[in-house]
């Protein structure tokens, strides 16, 4: 599979996109990626379910699983399936218009899917790492088809200080999220049911 042309990969769509972030530090967007890449993607996820390793929170050695934290489980994207290389195609055409348009010096990228049982839920974190600044941007991008606002789990992203709530995301199929790594404290709230994303960093050198 390639990234459908129009739209989608149109020189438009990385305007609103560059143009957000340099405005709010934060965007949510809706029609971005193909449809039928979305789907594809989560028919990808599907039979990995069981596969699937438990998420921890740190780097290295200071790497833990911690439950009471986060409870979500995960596999990195590769580009072995026209699916993930879809995605990941799309996004290094993303990672190359943003560095032209607000010079962020984005090196590389990487994302996994990330899964919620019911039930699950992730506290309130910043994606960059303490002392580290190779996280420069964040992306998730949902494959929840008929979410509902019953069904909870949405993603709230704060202010960098204080605790206003900024953006209230519900993880609707199809809906992509991009912002700051070290400015935007988030969290993921209680789902109540099983919720399906594909969380991603651009990094810096």
């Amino acid at each position: 599979m390639t990234t459908e042309a129009g739209p989608h990969n149109s020189e438009a769509a990385f305007d609103r996109i560059a143009d957000a972030l340099a405005t709010l530090g934060y965007v949510v967007l809706t029609d971005c990626l193909p449809v039928a890449l979305g789907e594809a993607l989560r028919q990808r996820l599907i039979p990995a379910l069981g596969s699937l390793q438990q998420a921890g929170i740190g780097r290295g050695r200071q790497h833990t699983l911690a439950a009471a934290i986060r409870t979500d489980t995960l596999r990195w994207l590769l580009p072995d399936s026209p699916a993930e290389f879809g995605y990941l195609a799309w996004m290094e055409q993303l990672r190359l218009g943003l560095n032209r348009r607000l010079l962020l010096g984005l090196f590389d990228y990487e994302a996994h899917f990330a899964v919620y049982a019911a039930g699950g839920h992730y506290h309130q974190h910043l994606d960059a790492f303490q002392g580290g600044t190779n996280r420069v941007l964040s992306t998730v991008f949902y494959l929840n088809p008929h979410w509902s606002p019953a069904d909870c789990g949405e993603l709230r992203i704060h202010a960098a200080t204080g605790d206003a709530l900024l953006a209230t995301v519900m993880p609707e199929f199809g809906t992509l999220v991009l912002f700051l790594s070290a400015s935007f404290p988030h969290e993921v709230a209680i789902t109540h049911r099983p919720r399906y994303s594909i969380a991603g960093w651009f990094r810096g050198r």
